[in-house]
């Protein structure tokens, strides 16, 4: 466990003593040399920090001192701990990381910069400020796993002194490190540094309920001295009947987690009966389900308690056995089995780099698998579109609570719980994801959507012509598959929008009556001049999707006064309209317009070209600015079919559903839905359809079919 810093004390200790204290802890694994340069970086950030003092009343040296303890807990080599040292000044101080570099090395000022804030970048917002530096740290961390050590030991010494801050800003410290920083130590396997964030971020979230939650525990603790001690000996007898050497401790439950499970669970403190766990740390793995079996003899099993983290461990390289027993008076009982290894690992997580040097090999498959999932998280950060995007997708990343699917060849993957066939395919394979049409699981077509359990054998059937579905945001739920979703749609839509807006550019210049092939390559280039880093496919796109008016771009591009009527226009041409544009291109949901309807095309910023007809009532409202109605037409050779909807008002009757059915099956249409409206009698039935045509003389085809049915008595097309 780490020390935790005492800030009263610290105090009223001089510099030169807490920088002697840190020499001292760091004196015991570290050598001369290194210890000379830990010297050298104190010596330095005290003299740049000299005047400054935190909050709390402490010279300012004091934090990050505290930071270096904190990682000389965790045996951090020199370039780690100065980098601590260091980290503030480059924030907070005259100087910069090159400053550093010469004095302290590339590598010590590559891991300042790595955890330096943007403070120096003014954001739209708090949110964009946050998602950067998140962007920012994830590279570093990405090159170099330190940066996030020392992110996280900063952290911790910050959320440990975080009372004498205002109460706003220490929600939103806490609430920070609640949704980020602890779940990310959890991620890297700090489980004590991950205990310990989440109970502090409680204490200031909501610190009159840990209060409460603190002394009900102390009096469930006198209480419930004498069974813990007997359900100890218990188990430490049974296993030493066995021939079993084991270390065997009872642990009390976070008050963190309690609370978790009493909001969760809806339950009162005093309906949680397990506030204490049992470990058992035995040598070996065969000893941890010898172990096993012997306290399921001394205490049953409850059924659907048992988890395997040995044989399918947790991504952050965690191992146990996990089961919940039912102890002596009833009580449920966690227990928690282990050998010595696994348990340095659960402790330390990707800590155990630098503290257990000798067990580099059993280390190797942790370090892999954290290295995949900070380049994961790189990949998505690049990925995602704004701040908000690559926030949720971070804490959704760092909130998984696993389920272990197989592939056809045997490899387990591990997902969230909630996770669909979609998740599973991004997760084998990107191109996999992209190109999936359908999935079976263990052995039987699935629909897409189908959420996965443990122990399913998942196969997914690709076809090159596939492309992501939009829809599946709705119920993919891994960051990554919600990534490559977006991203791929994005990057689609940007094209069908430019292909548009060149259109779009087309009819507006020949409605200038200009030809062209007078907008030349130079134009452009004097054009682009007042965009700053926009290429000509970035205006075109913005013309497709409305942020631009083709007409303004028109006429800046052929030199004609925008703001003047003077020059003469010619006849307004008509776009044509196949249906088959992309995302780019809307039908309006206010009147369904098909082939055959006379239309007009409204530019809607940020969407695109939305196509109303001509008597629709909400596009009559909004024709205050010309420039932004567009004339088009239909193309006659179409071959897309449109959806509309009909109303059927008929006799009721045995069969009449069918029989209308029939016709219009029989008329080449396809039914998508059908539902009933409710009537006052049932002398009558209104049904409503939404068919699929080809323009309007099929519709009319359809209906003189339905309306020559005996029963109906009227069939009417809807507009909404």
């Amino acid at each position: 466990m780490m020390e935790p810093i005492e800030t009263n004390l610290l105090s009223q200790r001089r510099p030169d003593e807490l920088g002697e204290g840190l020499v001292e802890k760091a004196s015991r694994y570290l050598g001369k040399a290194d210890l000379a340069k830990l010297k050298n970086a104190y010596n330095f950030s005290q003299t740049a920090h000299e005047g400054q003092f935190r909050k709390t009343g402490d010279p300012y040296i004091s934090h990050p001192v505290a930071v270096s303890k904190i990682l000389a807990d965790w045996h951090l080599d020199s370039p780690a701990l100065a980098a601590a040292l260091l980290h503030d000044v480059v924030e907070d101080t005259a100087v910069t990381k090159l400053d550093i570099e010469e004095l302290f090395g590339v590598v010590v000022a590559d891991l300042v910069d790595g955890v330096s804030k943007l403070d120096k970048i003014k954001f739209d917002s708090q949110e964009d400020e946050q998602a950067e530096n998140f962007r920012k740290m994830l590279l570093a961390m990405s090159k170099d796993v330190r940066v996030i050590l020392i992110k996280l030991a900063d952290r911790l010494h910050n959320m440990r002194t975080l009372q004498v801050m205002q109460p706003s800003k220490r929600a939103r410290i806490a609430k920070e490190t609640m949704d980020i920083y602890a779940p990310i130590a959890n991620r890297l396997g700090l489980n004590d540094l991950y205990r310990e964030l989440q109970e502090l971020s409680l204490t200031h979230l909501y610190p009159n309920r840990f209060k409460v939650l603190t002394k009900a525990l102390k009096r469930a603790r006198g209480n419930r001295k004498e069974l813990i001690q007997k359900i100890l000996d218990s188990i430490q007898e049974a296993l030493s009947r066995q021939g079993i050497k084991a270390t065997v401790s009872g642990r009390e439950k976070t008050i963190y987690s309690i609370y978790k499970k009493m909001t969760e669970k809806t339950l009162s403190f005093a309906e949680v009966f397990d506030i204490y766990g049992f470990r058992v740390v035995v040598g070996d793995v065969a000893t941890c389900y010898q172990a096993l079996g012997t306290l399921h003899q001394l205490y049953k099993p409850i059924p659907g308690k048992f988890k395997d983290y040995i044989a399918i461990p947790k991504d952050n390289g965690y191992q146990s056995l996990h089961s919940t027993l039912v102890g002596p008076i009833g009580t449920p009982i966690e227990i928690q089995i282990r050998s010595d290894e696994m348990h340095r690992i659960a402790e330390s997580g990707v800590a155990s780099h630098w503290l257990y040097k000798d067990q580099e090999s059993s280390l190797s498959e942790l370090q892999t698998k954290t290295h995949e999932w900070m380049q994961s998280l790189l990949e998505m950060q690049s990925e995602s579109g704004d701040s908000a995007e690559f926030l949720e997708h971070l804490k959704v990343d760092l909130f998984p609570d696993e389920v272990y699917v197989f592939t056809p060849k045997g490899k387990i993957i591990s997902l969230p719980r909630g996770a669909t066939t979609i998740d599973f395919a991004y997760a084998v394979h990107t191109d996999i994801g992209n190109k999936c049409v359908a999935a079976k699981v263990n052995h039987e077509l699935a629909p897409l959507n189908t959420e996965l359990r443990s122990g399913d054998r998942v196969e997914i059937i690709t076809s090159t012509s596939a492309k992501p579905n939009l829809g599946w945001l709705r119920f993919v739920v891994t960051s990554r598959a919600r990534a490559q979703i977006r991203h791929h749609t994005k990057t689609l839509q940007d094209h069908e929008a430019a292909k548009l807006g060149e259109r779009l550019l087309g009819q507006a210049i020949s409605d200038l009556k200009a030809q062209p092939d007078r907008i030349t390559e130079s134009r452009w280039v004097q054009f682009l001049r007042s965009y700053a880093g926009k290429e000509k496919k970035d205006i075109l796109s913005e013309i497709g999707i409305g942020k631009q008016l083709a007409i303004v771009v028109a006429r800046s591009l052929l030199d004609i006064d925008t703001d003047s009527d003077s020059h003469e226009m010619g006849q307004r041409t008509s776009l044509v309209i196949h249906g088959s544009e992309g995302m780019a291109l809307q039908f309006a949901q206010c009147c369904h317009p098909i082939p055959g309807d006379p239309i007009r095309g409204y530019m809607r910023k940020g969407h695109g070209l939305v196509i109303h007809t001509h008597d629709c009532p909400i596009s009559k409202r909004s024709r205050n600015d010309p420039n932004k109605w567009i004339d088009v037409e239909w193309s006659p050779d179409s071959k897309k079919l449109f959806t509309v909807f009909i109303r059927v008002l008929t006799q009721n009757g045995k069969g009449v559903l069918a029989r209308i059915a029939s016709q219009i099956s029989e008329a080449e249409a396809n039914i998508e839905t059908v539902n009933f409206e409710p009537s006052d009698t049932t002398q009558y039935a209104e049904i409503n359809f939404s068919i699929l045509v080809a323009d309007r003389i099929h519709l009319a085809k359809v209906m003189r079919k339905v309306r020559g049915l005996s029963e109906v008595l009227r069939i009417t097309r809807l507009k909404k």
